[in-house]
């Protein structure tokens, strides 16, 4: 199966290295607006997001990948590919560890190390990163971001959009709102609103306003 991967930065890094270990994948290139027109460099292409209807003419087993940690440019990205939600795939790294029962929606990632435990729910075009713990019954929404070694425990609510930093954790049945941000090393025990920033041990609310797209 032919594979695209969708912006070509520090995270389409990771992403290449999964898609490598993973084996039933052919990656063909990377669509992204740095650049102007199509180019090609060791076997693979570089073209512009524009360039995604003609692909989609040329090839009938074409899957893409979007490659961007920032949650709001991956959803502003899918908005402007307007492409089926069928031609996007969901990637699992081989030494993650996910329970049968866990729902995974398309162009989610999965990173190294992490575990994603019995009847938890993980959105659309989300990231679970390196070592990150995805406890039971754990409901995340779309275009979440869980950074490296974050710990989510049994039964947290992780809306559209919001980003939980590298190291966190969540204690149990806490629901964090749409297009928040948990700071690096936080501990949150107490539900927090849509649209803040959260830090500290436990964490507390500092800003109010982060807008979604």
């Amino acid at each position: 199966m032919r594979i695209v991967i969708v912006g070509e930065g520090g995270h389409s890094k990771v992403i290449k290295d999964i898609i490598e270990s993973i084996k039933e994948f052919e990656l063909l290139g990377y669509l992204d607006d740095k650049y102007q027109e199509k180019l090609v460099k060791d076997q693979l292409f570089f073209a512009p997001l524009s360039t995604v209807s003609h692909l989609l003419e040329h090839f009938t087993d074409l899957k893409f990948i979007i490659a961007i940690g920032d949650n709001y440019v991956r959803k502003d990205i899918v908005h402007r590919l307007k492409i089926p939600a069928s031609f996007y795939v969901t990637l699992k790294h081989p030494s993650s560890i996910i329970s049968s029962s866990a729902q995974i929606g398309v162009g989610t990632v999965i990173m190294p190390n992490a575990v994603i435990n019995a009847d938890a729910k993980i959105g659309h075009h989300s990231i679970i990163n390196t070592g990150a713990v995805i406890e039971h019954d754990n409901d995340i929404g779309n275009f979440v971001h869980i950074s490296p070694h974050a710990t989510l425990t049994g039964a947290v609510k992780v809306d559209e959009g919001t980003h939980i930093g590298a190291g966190s954790t969540l204690i149990p049945n806490v629901n964090i709102g749409e297009w928040s941000v948990i700071g690096a090393g936080a501990t949150v025990i107490n539900n927090i609103p849509s649209h803040s920033l959260a830090v500290g041990t436990p964490a507390k609310r500092k800003k109010i306003g982060i807008e979604g797209v």
